[in-house]
């Protein structure tokens, strides 16, 4: 348990008095102890001596809880939202490379694209990126977190990108929601929606 200290073989307070007991019937009777003592005393031993559970384990099951061992670590790290974190760079690193191949493989059929009051689909999405009228040279992303519902999941974040178009060089930061789904174990983007937060509120 936590905090006690080691028992070792004699180390234990509960040994040490059978051991002291047992001296004292020996001098009662003035006599060695008997075989059936012997046997006794053995078994007081081996029962105080018994093994302590294994470290980061609990000895105590915990009222109303499922059985099962109880570990101390913390627990390893989500692989599925690393995934999801990777593919939401793959995303804003295809945006500075013009990469159809990429978003081809981000993007699910059927999937919607909103930003502001506009509504499109992944074809124009496509299109865009690719033969868009803006070029963009950074994107990173900030601030991202993963939100999980089973083989769902909701991606929130800020990306920032920096480039330039006709009217010459932009820096743009949008607020974003990308939801993903998981069909067949891959990762694909239904659905994701930007904010383009207004130059004077950055």
């Amino acid at each position: 348990m936590k905090g006690s200290a080691p028992i070792g073989v004699f180390g234990s307070s509960a040994v040490r008095s059978s051991l002291r007991a047992s001296s004292y019937v020996a001098k009662a009777h003035h006599t060695h102890p008997s075989p059936h003592m012997d046997l006794l005393l053995v078994a007081m031993l081996l029962a105080t001596q018994a093994p302590e559970p294994p470290s980061g384990h609990s000895a105590m099951p915990t009222p109303g809880a499922e059985p099962g061992p109880v570990y101390t670590k913390n627990p390893a790290p989500d692989t599925e939202a690393r995934v999801l974190l990777r593919l939401e760079d793959d995303w804003a690193l295809g945006l500075t490379r013009r990469d159809a191949t990429v978003f081809r493989r981000l993007l699910a059929g059927g999937f919607v694209y909103t930003e502001d009051d506009r509504t499109v689909g992944r074809d124009a999405v496509l299109h865009d990126i690719v033969a868009g009228p803006d070029t963009v040279e950074t994107a990173r992303n900030e601030d991202m977190k993963v939100h999980r519902f089973g083989t769902t999941a909701v991606v929130t974040g800020w990306l920032v990108v920096g480039g330039y178009g006709s009217r010459g060089h932009f820096s743009r930061r949008y607020r974003f929601t990308d939801t993903w789904v998981q069909r067949r174990g891959r990762w694909q983007i239904v659905a994701a929606h930007d904010y383009l937060v207004p130059t004077t509120q950055r």
